[in-house]
């Protein structure tokens, strides 16, 4: 691994490229900045490291003061499915960026067995720069497609969770039909898939009618404001339905467990599924994220 001094202007730390030393310093720095890199590329400065595909959007970023911690408000959102399945003892990761999910998962769920999937070799080779830990009976990382490892996957995982990107947005394997119900098939009934969706809105709506489609509608849509994500949470079962009123209760202790806002992910999950905010959302025009 190559360690050189930050390139981008006003900004100090260092960059950490996946070359080896004595290359030339200059092209390589020159490329990153023209945006030519092929690489995925590491920046840390100012306590933070963060991956990136290019300079245009931070992937994953880690605090080193706090590596568990949760950046990003859509990853936080993502980890509301604890309120409908609060004791996983499976979870499949589809994407792996810098790991902040697995992580957290890792330190938060000790019963959970974690299988994340990554199909590029030079995220994976970054996993000790994001102090992931090294593959055992608890965690795994697996090279492949997503979209292929879910329909020959042996397994059964309770929870799914889905955030693959590559540089250019959602990984094109993960942007059909059959990816869905090779999803959902995997699945046991009490299980559900949560999914970051990110893009122009004729993208997201199309995830969005998939996902309504192939689990008959019981999806419940959370924005993401200012952000422009969602984050969607697909039941298995079709007849699945929140226990709201429980889920109030024991959202005030799960806050103190993990360190999440609970309750207010509890809140705006209830007022979602009542207000029909996936079926508003599928129908109405590009606007700013609304907030709920």
């Amino acid at each position: 691994m190559l360690e050189l001094p930050n390139p981008f202007a006003n900004e100090g730390g260092v960059i950490r490229l996946l070359e080896p030393p004595g290359g030339d310093t200059e092209a390589l720095l020159d490329s990153v900045l023209a945006k030519r890199y092929a690489k995925p590329f590491v920046i840390e400065d100012d306590g933070a490291r963060c991956l990136y595909f290019t300079r245009d959007f931070i992937q994953s970023e880690m605090r080193l003061d706090d590596p568990c911690e949760l950046a990003f408000a859509y990853t936080r959102k993502m980890m509301a499915f604890l309120l409908f399945l609060p004791q996983p003892r499976s979870i499949l990761m589809l994407g792996l960026g810098g790991g902040s999910l697995a992580r957290y998962c890792h330190r938060h769920l000790p019963a959970a067995r974690i299988t994340a999937v990554e199909i590029d070799p030079h995220v994976i080779a970054f996993r000790d720069q994001f102090l992931l830990p090294a593959d055992g009976e608890r965690f795994r990382i697996v090279q492949a497609d997503a979209a292929e490892f879910v329909a020959r996957c042996g397994d059964r995982p309770e929870v799914v969770m889905v955030d693959a990107f590559d540089r250019d947005g959602v990984a094109p394997t993960l942007c059909t039909r059959e990816f869905y119900q090779a999803l959902r098939a995997l699945l046991p009934r009490k299980g559900l898939a949560v999914a970051n969706l990110v893009g122009p809105k004729a993208e997201r709506v199309a995830h969005l009618e998939m996902l309504r489609t192939v689990f008959d509608g019981n999806v419940i849509l959370l924005p993401i404001a200012d952000d422009g994500n969602y984050v969607a949470f697909a039941f298995r079962d079709p007849a699945f339905e929140p226990r709201w009123r429980w889920m109030e209760d024991e959202a005030k202790a799960m806050r103190a467990r993990y360190g999440l806002d609970f309750p207010r992910l509890a809140q705006r999950l209830e007022r979602s599924r009542k207000l029909g905010f996936l079926r508003r959302e599928m129908h109405a025009p590009e606007v700013r994220t609304r907030r709920l």
